[in-house]
């Protein structure tokens, strides 16, 4: 699961440089048209004879399960599912020219940047069901002002799920608008005996989310805009502001006293059953893992949820490899147009049939939510309309961030060794990208 939700920083620079040095050579051998000014063939034509592969992981695994057959049976067409271990595999592979047709992957201006969108990717700019997206999705899976990825499902948000019954224990009757709200709310639960958040510090990567959120302010302003251009950094202001403040929560013991052992699997084990009251997660990342747990009830008798940020209630999303495909330029242009129905297909005729397969929240307005949709599915995606796109959004490149928090929970780093030793990962993918200014 974790491999959908973050990008592996480590893995970018050699990808990028892989990829730079094979020239796309093998990926790209030409005669193909990228889609961009492509034929979008009729969903259902005829298709027998055409076999078209699909990458995906083990969390992804069963997604397409509906519209694959679906969509066999409509076209006579094939569907072969490779499913690889991480998004490293996937990277070896293009590297040496080996391609799939289409694949999960995750939308975000620094995961897309790898693959070199361009050179290996169809251009999806003219794909009949882009006019139909929820307008708060019309930049998401874009590079360079071209659109690669086909958001099949509602982004991630991060944002506070948080026990009911805690709420009503602590006399808590309205959740917070604002940072010191949050706080204030936190004081009262730990007066009523119960610990405010949970934090999988064990596993590291949720300890990124804390300062991401608070910076939703700041990211509507440009600050990643200015970390791209090198005019801010990690080292700024306001990324060390966020960072202080959330070591400061943990010093004020509002935290879980395993913070340093516990893991994502605990998170939602001790906020079902009420030992904590807050989880600050990725909203697919933590339905998928809790509603595993509630042995058919529904999330909505035990959860809650709201977006948070420092001055308000901005959400801030983060696409995962769950939400989205891309199309490779493969050089066979009969396949490639095989691979433009199939999408097609998936987010037009199909489409009310495969979010009701995955009872998930619909991304096209004129497309109605699947009937008996959790409540907290609605509210969060209603949060898109006030969101801004997270670090693996915005920035140009995903550096480590986590590593370096958790470096920080262990009492290996200040919040300005935090910064600095991200900023320097920052720069070396930069650079290996060969980004202007680094």
């Amino acid at each position: 699961m974790n491999s959908i939700k973050r990008f592996l920083a480590g893995t970018a620079v050699a990808a990028v440089v892989a990829l730079a040095a094979a020239g796309c050579t093998a990926a790209n051998p030409g005669g193909s048209t990228g889609g961009g000014d492509a034929a979008w063939p009729s969903p259902t034509a005829k298709l027998k004879g055409v076999t078209l592969t699909l990458w995906t992981q083990p969390a992804t695994s069963t997604y397409a399960d509906q519209v694959i057959s679906s969509f066999e049976k409509a076209t006579g067409a094939k569907v072969e599912k490779v499913v690889l271990p991480d998004d490293a595999s996937q990277l070896t592979k293009i590297a040496t020219g080996d391609l799939p047709d289409v694949a999960w992957w995750q939308p975000t201006g620094s995961a897309m940047s790898v693959l070199l969108p361009s050179k290996n990717l169809q251009s999806l700019d003219n794909a009949p069901w882009l006019p139909k997206l929820d307008p708060a999705l019309k930049d998401v899976g874009v590079v360079d002002k071209v659109h690669y990825a086909a958001m099949v499902s509602t982004p991630s948000v991060l944002g506070m799920f948080y026990n009911k019954a805690d709420f009503a224990k602590a006399g808590i009757s309205s959740t917070p608008t604002d940072w010191n709200s949050l706080l204030d709310t936190a004081k009262k639960l730990k007066a009523a005996g119960i610990t405010p958040f949970y934090e999988g510090g064990g596993d590291g990567w949720p300890t990124q989310w804390w300062p991401q959120v608070q910076l939703a302010e700041s990211a509507k302003a440009g600050f990643w805009t200015q970390v791209n251009q090198n005019k801010e950094s990690f080292t700024s202001k306001p990324m060390q502001d966020v960072i202080t403040r959330y070591q400061g929560m943990i010093k004020d013991g509002l935290f879980n006293s395993d913070i340093l052992t516990a893991t994502f699997d605990d998170q939602g084990t001790h906020l079902l059953d009420g030992s904590a009251a807050m989880v600050l997660q990725d909203s697919s990342a933590f339905l998928g893992l809790v509603n595993g747990k509630l042995n058919g009830q529904s999330v909505d008798d035990k959860l809650g949820w709201f977006p948070i940020s420092t001055d308000g209630n901005i959400a801030t999303t983060i696409p995962t490899g769950a939400n989205a495909l891309v199309a490779f330029k493969t050089g066979d242009s009969k396949k490639e147009a095989a691979t433009r129905q199939f999408l097609t297909f998936w987010l037009g005729p199909d489409y009310p049939k495969y979010i009701a397969a995955l009872k998930t929240a619909s991304i096209q307005p004129a497309v109605p939510n699947p009937e008996g949709l959790p409540a907290i599915n609605g509210k969060i995606k209603k949060s898109l309309s006030n969101s801004i796109g997270s670090m693996q959004s915005l920035a140009a490149v995903n550096p480590d961030l986590w590593r370096n928090l958790q470096d920080m929970l262990n009492g290996g780093k200040t919040p300005e060794q935090v910064g600095e030793a991200t900023n320097a990962q920052f720069d070396d993918l930069a650079k290996a990208q060969g980004l202007p200014g680094f």
